[in-house]
Formats: C-alpha cells, structure tokens, sequence
C-alpha cells in the first residue's frame, strides 16, 4: 500500500510577514551598499580631478586680441587654443584637409548713419597630413611648415602677429575705431561632397567672434 502523500501546511500570517520584512531589509542593505560605493566612486573621480589642469572643450577659445598703433597705422595681433572634435580629427587623419580663416574688420562710428568700414583683412591656414611622412603641414598663402605633431600644427595656425590692419592715409586722428574679428574652420573650402554631408553637423562648427573698441 502506498504511503500517504505529504501535505505542506503553509505558513502562519505572522511567519510570511517575517519573510517579507527581512526579504525587504535584505534589498534595503544591497541598495546602500551599493549607493555608497557609488559616491566613493564620485568622490576620488572628483578629489583626482581637482589636480588636473582644466582642459579645453571642443571648439575654439580666443586667448589674446589686441590692436596697436605702428607708424601711424594699426596691427591686429591675436591667438588662440583649438581643440578639435574627434569627427574632424578623424577627417584630417584620412588625408582630409582643413581650413581655419581668421578676419578682422576696422568699423568707424558714425552717430548720423551706419558705421562705416574701413578696412577688412582675411587670413587663411591650410592644414593637412602627410600619411608618408607621419607629419603635418601648415600653408599660409605661398609659404608652409611641416610639423611633427597636430598639436603643434594647430598652434602655428591658430595665430598671428604684426598682421597689418589699417594704413595711416585710412584714419582720423578724431574718429572712434573698433574691430570686429572672427576666426572659424572654414568648412566652404572642404571638397563639394563633404560639404554636402556635413549640413547640420555640429562637430564641424568651430570658432569664436569678438568686437574690440580701439582707443
């Protein structure tokens, strides 16, 4: 004769709200523990940071603009950091050249009309990567370097100095003056198709604008 089947009577009230409570805690504890590694974590990422020298976002950051009188006329002087976006980095590194325009316009202030213009200037930096060599080459106009690294390529193009703005025959002693400069990467240089594909890329828009007042 078989024996009789086991019966399992289940657990009093009070005994399966026990369970729940401690299953409960048991999460509650996990939770902390782990929230608390979390802001270790937050803490020595921040402590570590607090050392290290800021870095530069991407883009462009205008370090010096400055406008000085030089036998009777004016010279712009400017520089600036670059630090670009992985997309453009890749781009160069293809054989993709890039181009960075610096351009600066010398207004005079006119109460009765629009400000008058009275001289612009426009320089253009070529920059490019020489997969045979391992280095970079920088033109301005007819002239060009090579570099050994992209960061020092960028610096030699993200400068100038003595850059003639104005001849003394252009200005009024008695006339208020002031620049309008911008530097940007001039993606209307890039070849017709990239340009295409890079409508609304925001990776590709770089530069900095700043008016200065002439004294």
């Amino acid at each position: 004769q078989p024996p009789p089947a086991t019966r399992h009577m289940p657990a009093p009230p009070f005994r399966r709200r026990a369970l729940r409570v401690r299953s409960l805690l048991e999460s509650l504890a996990s939770a902390l523990a782990h929230g608390l590694a979390v802001a270790v974590g937050l803490v020595l990422v921040l402590m570590l940071g607090a050392g290290a020298a800021p870095a530069l976002a991407q883009g462009v950051e205008l370090t010096t603009l400055k406008v000085s009188r030089e036998e009777g006329g004016l010279d712009i002087e400017f520089a600036t950091r670059i630090a670009l976006p992985p997309a453009v980095e890749d781009a160069l590194t293809r054989g993709v050249p890039i181009y960075f325009v610096a351009r600066a316009d010398l207004r005079r202030s006119r109460w009765y009309w629009r400000d008058e213009r009275v001289s612009r200037v426009s320089r253009s930096w070529r920059i490019a990567y020489q997969p045979l060599t391992g280095q970079w080459r920088v033109a301005l106009g007819g002239l060009s370097q090579t570099h050994a690294s992209l960061a020092d390529a960028l610096s030699a193009a993200a400068r100038s100095a003595g850059w003639r703005l104005a001849e003394p025959a252009q200005l009024d002693a008695d006339k208020g003056y002031y620049v309008e400069f911008s530097y940007r990467l001039d993606t209307a240089q890039l070849p017709g198709p990239m340009q295409f594909g890079l409508v609304g890329a925001s990776d590709w828009v770089l530069g900095v604008e700043r008016t200065l007042r002439i004294d």
